[in-house]
């Protein structure tokens, strides 16, 4: 499985939510430490935890999208593409 893969390479226990309040120079040993993990791991736990981060970057751009959609940090982009629409000036893909 992969978290027993990471587990045993060290990954799960560096990416922990404890983790999150950790000093910069730590953080650093830290992304050392994954990365140092992630060059251990065979090809077969490689592709597992590839897909793995996949679907983990994934939520966490999901979720910043939707705060920012909520927030109203979009609407003058929306309100643009919404101008721009108008006025004709779009390609069709």
């Amino acid at each position: 499985m992969v978290y027993e893969a990471l587990t045993r390479q060290g990954i799960c226990r560096i990416m922990s939510a404890r983790c999150i309040d950790l000093t910069e120079e730590s953080r650093m040993s830290t992304i050392q430490e994954i990365e140092q993990a992630v060059s251990r791991l065979s090809l077969e736990e490689l592709a597992r935890f590839r897909e793995w981060f996949d679907g983990f970057d994934a939520r966490i751009w999901d979720r910043q999208f939707e705060e920012d959609a909520k927030s109203g940090r979009l609407d003058r982009l929306a309100d643009q593409a919404i101008a721009d629409l108008a006025a004709g000036k779009y390609t069709e893909l």
